[in-house]
């Protein structure tokens, strides 16, 4: 009768003991695939990147040469044509482009609070601005935040009330550095809620 309750006791620790292999197991595998595929898409990041300075390489060589061998018709077509059109895409706006941290504000709707959330890009005439944008980033927000939240939903609410607000955006941008170092004001997000 002793051996009859330890056969069961021992039957129990065993089965007990072949699940928890089988729980540990299985938490390995998990692991490890999501680390495979962690490491997959920063792979695929990395790869991304390379090829994008590669190309980014390759066309600037390719460009100094044709402009240098035909002279003014090449400037031509890379300032309205469908090939230079590209290449300048890839790297020249990108390079050019600002962005600011989402705004978050209240506006009035006419009977209740509500949210405004905008995230604002700005187009700089030339790469060299962004030290000067940094410099001056918190008196750029705080014009911008306070030009937001004095504003209802009815003035932002159709595409005529957004498009004057890139252009007063623009404005209170120009208070804080001097004018014309921003050509364009971009709406990247604009959530009201």
């Amino acid at each position: 009768m002793a051996k009859d309750e330890q056969d069961p006791a021992e039957g129990e620790g065993e089965g007990g003991g072949k699940k928890k292999m089988f729980i540990i197991i299985g938490a390995a595998v998990a692991v490890a695939l999501i680390l495979g595929v962690v490491a997959f898409m920063m792979m695929g990041k990395g790869d991304k990147k390379a090829k994008k300075e590669g190309d980014a390489a390759h066309t600037e060589g390719a460009a100094a040469p044709e402009a240098g061998a035909h002279g003014a018709p090449a400037a031509a077509p890379a300032a309205g044509g469908h090939g230079g059109a590209s290449a300048a895409g890839a790297t020249g706006p990108a390079a050019n482009i600002f962005p600011l941290d989402p705004f978050i504000v209240n506006i009035y709707d006419g009977q209740e609070l509500r949210y405004l959330k905008v995230k604002v890009e700005l187009e700089m005439v030339s790469p060299a601005i962004k030290a000067e944008l940094d410099g001056r980033l918190a008196p750029i927000r705080d014009s911008v935040l306070i030009l937001l939240s004095a504003k209802t939903l009815q003035d932002i609410q159709d595409v005529q009330g957004k498009n004057t607000l890139k252009d007063e955006i623009l404005g209170a941008i120009n208070k804080n550095i001097p004018p014309g170092k921003i050509s364009k004001v971009y709406f990247t997000d604009f959530v009201v809620q």
